[in-house]
């Protein structure tokens, strides 16, 4: 029998279900082929409070791995380490302390955030939103904006700033923020609940699996392709179901004197953050979006990490005064979130796209807004990025760039293997060579 031709947006539907499929074979146009039907992808992760420069940053021009950065072992051939980029709008330029608020202002933005407390903020329009208006209407959800702590949009954070400064990355517009979904159930349930069903459709599709609501249809959708197919479809299938059980074992942590947080929010910070990864890893693969922002902690998070023996807040620690002791203890915070983001680009790595894989036709910029945190720089920031962008970045090697070079440059070399025409982004001031 002949195999079957699909649309890429094809989709298993069900009661109050719906889910996009991965690309299959059957979905190359006649007479084309896969990678030309591959859509590039950009994800910006952002992990707060900065860097200890000193173990982060490799010796060479090489890729020989700091200490820091040692996690991405084995994978080095997807990565870029970038030195040399700088965020000057997070400087105070005038306006004092608040270095970690405009930090997480003006990453994205590349804008120096408006200092007040109040409703007249303004930062500017993101580069991820920038993105997303331009192409969101290729993909059901033109972004997606995931992090692992919430924060209020309103009210006093950082020396006069208002919190949605130091809450958010993503901006639609200079005096609006893009909150991000904390709760892996719920971005879940975005990815996989159908926007047409009703209370009791969602209420039924929750006491059982949403792969349960779709299994006639993907039993007919078997039969229609080749074994190969077949092959990804029953591994993709798979890989969603062991995630929804991974999110419905999942407990409320309890916290004294406080709410517990939502069921559906790890109490284990590791796995809270490696849901949101394999959430966004098929969000990705699906083509749900092309664009997507992930915080692993607003910036001036004080968390401790008692699994690392690190039982300090990690914005004291990040003030450490040159104590060896505690730089020590910034260094395994450090490694532990580049274990998270090595976490990810293997996950991207393990699914196959036509020839190449999902992080071929990937751009994942990791990166803060802060370097050293001891002294709230903005110049030489910690930053990678992974993922070939459809054969245009050519990666494994460390990138030195001339000091002060606007971080704001490379969006827009990013931008444009999006197809996105900018000719000033921010502060930028000229086009990115190098990649």
């Amino acid at each position: 029998m002949q195999a079957a031709r699909l649309s890429r947006r094809a989709v298993l539907r069900g009661l109050g279900t719906s889910i996009a499929l991965p690309w299959l074979e059957a979905m190359t146009p006649p007479g084309g082929c896969a990678p030309a039907s591959a859509p590039l992808r950009m994800a910006i992760l952002y992990a707060p409070n900065g860097a200890h420069m000193a173990d982060w940053t490799p010796a060479d021009d090489g890729l020989k791995l700091s200490p820091i950065l040692e996690p991405l072992a084995g994978i080095e051939s997807e990565i870029l380490v970038v030195t040399g980029l700088a965020l000057d709008p997070a400087r105070a330029q005038g306006d004092g302390g608040g270095d970690h608020a405009r930090a997480m202002a003006s990453f994205l933005t590349g804008r120096h955030p408006r200092k007040t407390d109040g409703a007249d903020l303004r930062a500017g329009i993101s580069l991820d939103q920038l993105a997303a208006q331009a192409i969101g209407q290729t993909t059901r959800f033109p972004s997606l904006e995931l992090g692992c702590e919430g924060g209020r949009s309103a009210g006093e954070c950082d020396h006069g700033y208002s919190c949605a400064y130091q809450s958010n990355l993503s901006w639609r517009s200079e005096s609006t923020p893009v909150a991000k979904e904390i709760n892996p159930r719920l971005v879940f349930d975005r990815l996989f609940g159908s926007p047409q069903g009703d209370d009791d459709a969602r209420a039924t599709r929750r006491r059982k699996s949403v792969l349960d609501h779709v299994l006639a249809e993907s039993t007919r959708l078997r039969r229609t392709l080749s074994t190969a197919d077949r092959r990804k479809l029953d591994e993709y299938l798979t890989g969603v179901r062991e995630l929804e059980r991974r999110i419905a074992s999942t407990q409320p942590a309890l916290q004294t004197g406080s709410m517990p947080r939502p069921l559906g929010i790890p109490a284990d910070y590791q796995e809270h953050l490696r849901l949101l990864a394999d959430l966004l890893v098929l969000a990705l693969q699906t083509d749900s979006t092309r664009i997507a922002t992930f915080v692993f902690g607003n910036d001036g998070s004080n968390r401790t990490y008692p699994s690392l023996g690190v039982s300090d807040g990690h914005h004291d620690l990040s003030h450490h005064g040159g104590d060896p002791i505690k730089q020590a203890r910034i260094r395994t915070i450090n490694r532990f979130h580049v274990a998270q983001f090595a976490y990810l680009l293997r996950r991207l790595r393990e699914v196959r796209e036509g020839p190449g894989t999902l992080l071929d036709h990937c751009m994942i910029l990791y990166g803060s807004g802060i370097s050293d945190g001891n002294r709230h720089t903005h110049e030489n920031l910690p930053v990678l990025l992974a993922g070939k962008a459809n054969g245009t970045i050519r990666t494994g090697r460390h990138l030195r760039l001339r000091t002060e070079t606007p971080i704001t440059n490379l969006y827009l070399a990013m931008l444009d293997r999006l197809g996105v025409a900018c000719e000033r982004f921010g502060d930028s001031t000229g086009s990115f060579e190098g990649l």
